[in-house]
């Protein structure tokens, strides 16, 4: 067997060597093409009985009007029954799923968050036919995982996980599913590219990047691998970008490595973990005085979380961050997912450039909260976004170069800032008394009025007015 696959990868290397002249007059294209079929069916074989079909059924609830009779609409006769009421209904779903792991007689099987979210019923089939019922060992909305468990003391395959990082674009890449319920379905394609991030506004996770890949995936793919030519797992399909509902040749996947560290966690505590900073950051501005050296990437620190890792630490507005233990930080998008990889609790060196120097701040990360007051509005300092002006801020605005040089971009509803009367568009004029025209100086004082005592004052330029706004931390 070992003979006849390096029989197969020497033919496909020797094809596709440029100036292997005498190689290719010994291998003639029906020699190459059948090698190339050889490896496809093998990776298909090993791999088509460690994906499952998962079927799985939710209870909604759901609101319902009940119809109004005759009677009630002409003679306007109030029935306390005919009032919206709650219903409950069965909601059934199908996708995809990998046999990742086996403890004794726990058989785990990985799959998307959106097919298993918080079913009360799982059902796993093999591709041999067999059925078990499972149940949900735990899902992170945030990577768009879930893990669930069936026990047995049958034998059962496991898949090969491969290593997502040594993916590159061009590889030769297979998808494996069961697409609108037509099970044990294969595609191939290559690696399109890696490190994709989801768009905005779709609700695609952002805690993760992704592998895209031409290899058709469509619905009921999701949860199913994306494996390379050795049959190892690279990517756990999840989701495609398609203006018709169906494959287009833009299909993502999650990075093996990424569900790796989600598998151990939900084994171990049934939920997922991800470090935390408790920042709010973007890609540092552009800042017509290049007084924060936004040519070296990273991303800018807006706004620190009271009582965070970050404000811990000593990392303050204003600084930007391009680091995160050997990690360079190209952008905000970076950050986040580097610190989301961060084990809470770890102590982690973090490169940051402040007035123009660059020094290094050891923090100790926490675990990213939910929705709640650890990341409400209130506990965030100061609450804004500033910026310097630009000639095409000042062309949208009507501003002449008198009228100041930093302005307020965006106000977060509910935090300090917005109470306090603050809006976007204010020209900062000054701080505590002292002037301001560079980003630079502008966080150089609100970080020193910070320090020193709980309350900064602001001179700001609001239409043809002055006033001076109190903040207070």
């Amino acid at each position: 067997m070992k003979k006849q696959r390096l029989l197969v990868v020497t033919c496909l290397v020797l094809a596709l060597l440029p100036g292997a002249v005498a190689s290719q007059q010994r291998l003639d294209p029906m020699t190459v093409m059948e090698a190339q079929q050889e490896t496809l069916r093998r990776v298909s074989r090993d791999v088509l009985p460690v994906v499952v079909e998962v079927e799985v059924v939710q209870r909604v609830t759901r609101r319902t009007v009940p119809r109004m009779s005759p009677f009630d609409f002409f003679f306007g006769r109030p029935d306390p029954d005919n009032r919206e009421q709650q219903r409950e209904f069965e909601q059934r779903g199908i996708g995809s799923g990998i046999i990742v792991r086996r403890v004794d007689d726990n058989v785990y099987v990985l799959s998307n968050d959106h097919v298993i979210g918080t079913a009360e019923e799982i059902k796993i089939t093999l591709h041999d036919g067999r059925t078990f019922m499972a149940t949900r060992v735990g899902s992170d909305p945030n990577t768009d995982l879930a893990l669930a468990v069936f026990e047995t003391d049958q034998e059962v395959p496991v898949a090969v996980l491969g290593d997502s990082d040594e993916v590159q674009v061009g590889d030769f890449a297979l998808a494996v599913g069961n697409p609108l319920g037509f099970e044990s379905t294969v595609t191939s394609g290559i690696i399109s590219a890696v490190g994709r991030q989801g768009p905005q506004g779709r609700r695609i996770p952002m805690l993760t990047d992704y592998i895209q890949t031409d290899a058709a995936i469509n619905r009921g793919n999701s949860g199913g691998p994306l494996v390379n030519l050795r049959g190892e797992v690279v990517g756990i399909n999840t989701w495609i970008a398609s203006q018709t509902g169906g494959s287009i040749g833009l299909g993502f996947a999650i990075p093996v490595n990424v569900a790796r560290r989600a598998i151990d966690q939900f084994i171990e505590t049934g939920s997922a973990h991800h470090g935390w900073l408790g920042v709010n950051m973007a890609d540092p501005p552009e800042s017509p005085s290049n007084s924060l050296r936004e040519s070296e990437g990273g991303a800018i620190v807006y706004n620190l979380y009271t009582g965070s890792p970050a404000e811990a630490a000593g990392i303050r507005p204003g600084d930007i961050i391009v680091s995160v233990g050997d990690e360079t930080i190209r952008n905000s998008n970076d950050l986040l997912r580097a610190v989301t990889r961060l084990d809470p609790g770890a102590r982690t060196r973090f490169g940051v450039i402040r007035e123009g120097s660059r020094r290094d701040i050891f923090v100790r990360t926490g675990s990213r909260p939910g929705d709640g007051d650890a990341t409400a509005p209130a506990n965030l300092w100061p609450g804004m976004s500033v910026v310097e002006m630009t000639d095409s801020i000042r062309e949208n605005l009507d501003l002449s170069s008198r009228d100041g040089a930093v302005i307020i971009g965006q106000v977060s509803s509910g935090s300090p800032a917005a109470m306090a009367g603050l809006r976007s568009g204010d020209i900062i004029l000054r701080v505590n008394n002292t002037g301001v025209s560079t980003l630079r100086e502008f966080y150089r004082e609100l970080n020193r009025a910070s320090a020193a005592e709980d309350e900064v004052l602001f001179r700001v330029r609001r239409n043809d007015t002055n006033l001076i706004i109190g903040l207070v931390r």
